[in-house]
């Protein structure tokens, strides 16, 4: 019950401010998003990659409001790809793109979008490395997978991300489950109407191990965004009836959460991807990593009534 609420005050600038003066919560904040700039970001990368782990890198930063500010979230994803090229960090290190943040909710938002991205995307190819595109709330969708498909004409390693409680997704998953696609499935973290997403945890894991068998059953590269024990198990069983070899998916986390899992699953030789968000406006992020698991919120808390 408190995951809604959590998601609506994620939007309330009310909220945002009560949060971000609170004392204790930048202690928190930096469980989950390590840095606010490259410098100190490209120290965790390596951290991470020197134990065996892969990392996805977003710069966070949502509720962009101007062209000017599209353009500044761009120029930070290529100064990003440079300092990965600088360090030969390229083929452990991937990005992941919020299309909000490159203009998608702007005026000719879909073009914009698409224009900021490309030149990402093109970089990122030139390191040895992809971009896989975030999903957002359902309104978004229709747009981002648009431009998914237009990218990978040039660009065929480009991912996306479905989300298991949205009713669609079922199919699109058999859509996108072909031959040289890369695909990250979630349970979904924002508010969704029950018009278009299942409300009920439990149906929203059921949806989740139903999408998974069409994504292992189908030619392209599942990315499996989870940190529930039972579905890390279902994955592996669901692999090995698709006599998928360890190479040919992963696992993908959060950074701050599981952390000795992480470092398990890659000693029984699994891909494992650390989602590892940097920079300054953190807020819609953390507030969602709160929404999605009733520890993260306790932790929170718990923090707040220590400090205080």
């Amino acid at each position: 019950m408190l995951g809604p609420a959590i998601l609506a005050a994620s939007r309330s600038d009310k909220m945002r401010r009560i949060v971000s003066a609170a004392p204790v919560t930048k202690p928190v904040v930096n469980r989950f998003i390590p840095g606010e700039t490259v410098d100190q970001v490209i120290p965790i990368v390596s951290d991470l990659t020197d134990k065996g782990l892969e990392v996805t890198l977003d710069v966070v930063g949502e509720d962009i409001t101007t062209v000017e500010q599209s353009h500044a979230a761009r120029d930070a994803y290529l100064e990003l790809i440079e300092r990965l090229k600088d360090l030969g960090l390229g083929t452990k290190a991937e990005m992941s793109v919020k299309l909000s943040m490159f203009g998608q909710a702007l005026e000719g938002g879909h073009e914009l979008a698409l224009a900021n991205v490309r030149p990402v995307v093109e970089a990122a190819a030139a390191i040895g490395t992809t971009v896989t595109l975030d999903a957002e709330d359902h309104t978004t969708l229709d747009s981002m997978f648009a431009i998914h498909e237009e990218l990978r004409k040039d660009f065929p390693q480009t991912g996306c991300v479905i989300q298991a409680y949205l009713f669609r997704t079922e199919a699109d998953a058999h859509r996108l489950a072909a031959a040289g696609s890369r695909v990250r499935i979630v349970k979904g973290a924002y508010k969704e109407p029950a018009e278009v997403a299942y409300q009920d945890k439990a149906e929203i894991d059921k949806a989740y191990v139903r999408i998974l068998k069409i994504l292992m059953e189908g030619r392209g590269y599942p990315m499996i965004g989870s940190h529930d024990p039972r579905l890390i198990a279902i994955t592996q069983e669901l692999a090995r009836k698709a006599g998928r070899k360890l190479d040919e998916y992963e696992f993908q986390m959060l950074y701050g959460i599981r952390s000795e899992e992480h470092l398990r699953l890659a000693a029984e030789g699994h891909r494992m991807r650390v989602y590892t968000a940097y920079g300054t406006d953190w807020y819609g992020y953390f507030m969602r990593r709160l929404a999605e698991k009733p520890a993260n919120l306790l932790f929170f808390v718990r923090s707040m009534i220590t400090k205080n």
